[in-house]
């Protein structure tokens, strides 16, 4: 099913991690995004070209909302990244699952809908509870500020997953919305390159001198960048959003192999356990929704965007 493009997109992201990690030992934040926006723009303008697409959009407005609310996003989770312990942060951004599911939820009661998914919402909740798990988050007094950046990064987060799936649901392909998003987090970027300052506190400049390691990374995080946005942005247009959002929890256990590998990282009993049920609840959903929408011999099938509310 279309839903499992998520899983694929999560791989990626997950190690694009790995490398943003090793390059935030010599680059900035705003240097990352830019060069990853850069490399992103080149690659799918490069795929786009070689498939005879176009840039051309009749929904440039929808675009740009998507590319303000997404690039928001991903500043605020690296700001709340730098004022909270990075286990707090993160579990705070994968709540845009819970926040698509809310938002489903206020549109079917809206509508008097009584096709609302309780049972993948509730898989959505038990794999919030197995991030919890996995990573044991807490918020200090002193760090109150940092926590509610990191819930409106999550909160924009499930907005800009939305405007994907409505992009997709327009019939935009999955090229051209990441295009013109790896342009934004170019620009963004790019702005903060110039204004910014490093990792050594000095101001950044775009004449930077590069090693072949570093260049190595970048050329990395843009790649793996794009691949995964363009895999997310399929799942999200034509899978079944919260099967789809409920999978993207799957990042955070490719993510904490990746530490136990590379870092040593010790998980224990609650961080192995957190593991068990976002798998369990992964796998829960995804029949869950196999079997409410396998069309039945004498019925159409069903339309997978109805189907959703």
């Amino acid at each position: 099913m279309q839903s499992l493009w998520m899983l694929f997109a999560t791989f990626m992201f997950s190690i694009m991690g790995v490398c943003v990690k090793l390059a935030s030992e010599t680059y900035s934040v705003a240097e990352i995004i830019m060069y990853r926006g850069a490399i992103g723009v080149l690659f799918i303008y490069i795929l786009i070209l070689q498939r005879g697409g176009t840039l051309r959009t009749r929904l440039i407005w929808a675009h740009l909302w998507r590319c303000a609310v997404g690039t928001t996003a991903l500043w605020l989770w690296f700001i709340a990244i730098g004022l909270l312990p990075l286990a707090t942060a993160m579990t705070l951004n994968y709540m845009a699952p819970i926040w698509i599911s809310g938002i489903l939820f206020f549109i079917a009661w809206r509508n008097g809908s009584r096709r609302f998914e309780w049972g993948l919402v509730t898989a959505i909740v038990a794999s919030f509870i197995g991030v919890t798990l996995l990573l044991r988050p807490a918020i200090h007094q002193d760090q109150l500020l940092g926590g509610m950046i990191g819930v409106c990064s999550g909160f924009l987060s499930a907005l800009a997953y939305l405007q994907v799936r409505h992009l997709g649901q327009q019939g935009e392909p999955e090229s051209r919305v990441v295009f013109y998003f790896s342009l934004t987090g170019l620009l963004a970027g790019l702005g903060g390159t110039l204004f910014g300052t490093g990792v050594d506190g000095a101001p950044t400049h775009l004449m930077r001198s590069h090693t072949a390691y570093g260049l190595s990374l970048l050329l990395g995080i843009g790649v793996l960048a794009a691949l995964a946005q363009i895999a997310m942005t399929r799942a999200y247009r034509l899978g079944n959003t919260l099967v789809t959002a409920n999978l993207q929890y799957t990042g955070i256990v490719f993510s904490s192999l990746w530490g136990v590998l590379i870092w040593s990282d010790i998980l224990g009993l609650f961080g192995w356990s957190g593991i068990a049920i976002i798998l369990v609840s992964g796998l829960v959903a995804t029949f869950y929704n196999i079997r409410n929408t396998r069309p039945s011999k004498k019925a159409p099938p069903p339309d997978p965007i109805a189907s959703e509310l």
